[in-house]
């Protein structure tokens, strides 16, 4: 049954990449000297994302080209790496931890409140590129859970309704979300936890 299967195992070519010839030439550039075995493909997002600060779309068909695969498995490996972004950074960014205890804490909850507040989605950024959310994993400060990190510093322990108003202050709104039933009193700006946030040792 198999002896007769037949498989077409050539790559299609890729259509060339759409872009400035400015954007396309530099990125040419910066791979031009990677193998293209796809062992150096992690190298090419490093390089090009340093360049420009993010990977853009354009470097898709050449990266694909380069290293012999598809535009699909391109976008999937930069989809895979939460590094990675096809985008400009925002401006300010939040790390939301995925974490067991966080998990366990509510913090799903957190993530859709921070999600409707800075009108993004979970590692992407708001349409005004002003603030952006990004997914982290646990890295062991789980006292604090569940929790944000905000320019490397941990936030937490939080309620929903105090994400809602911290994420309210960063962004200039200081509406002040409607407690959560049973749920401890927002802090207000001289928190601890809120203004000075907890930083892990």
């Amino acid at each position: 049954m198999f002896s007769q299967a037949s498989h077409n195992s050539r790559l299609t070519p890729v259509e060339p990449a759409a872009g400035s010839t400015e954007l396309l030439a530099r990125i040419s550039e910066l791979i031009e000297d990677l193998s293209p075995d796809r062992v150096d493909l992690l190298k090419a997002f490093h390089r090009i994302q340093h360049e420009f600060g993010y990977v853009p779309r354009e470097a898709v068909p050449l990266l694909a080209g380069k290293f012999r695969t598809t535009p699909a498995i391109i976008f999937g490996t930069i989809d895979f790496y939460s590094e990675l972004r096809m985008a400009p950074a925002a401006e300010t960014t939040v790390d939301w931890c995925s974490g067991p205890a966080c998990l366990l804490k509510g913090s799903l909850n957190i993530r859709r409140a921070l999600e409707a507040t800075f009108e993004c989605e979970m590692n992407r950024t708001s349409a005004d590129g002003r603030f952006g959310l990004r997914l982290v994993q646990c890295d062991g400060t789980c006292h604090l859970a569940p929790l944000v990190r905000h320019h490397g510093r941990y936030i937490g322990p939080l309620t929903v309704s105090e994400s809602i108003e911290w994420a309210r202050r960063l962004t200039g709104d200081d509406r002040r979300a409607p407690p959560e039933d049973g749920a401890r009193p927002a802090a207000d700006e001289a928190s601890p936890e809120l203004a000075e946030p907890v930083e892990a040792e």
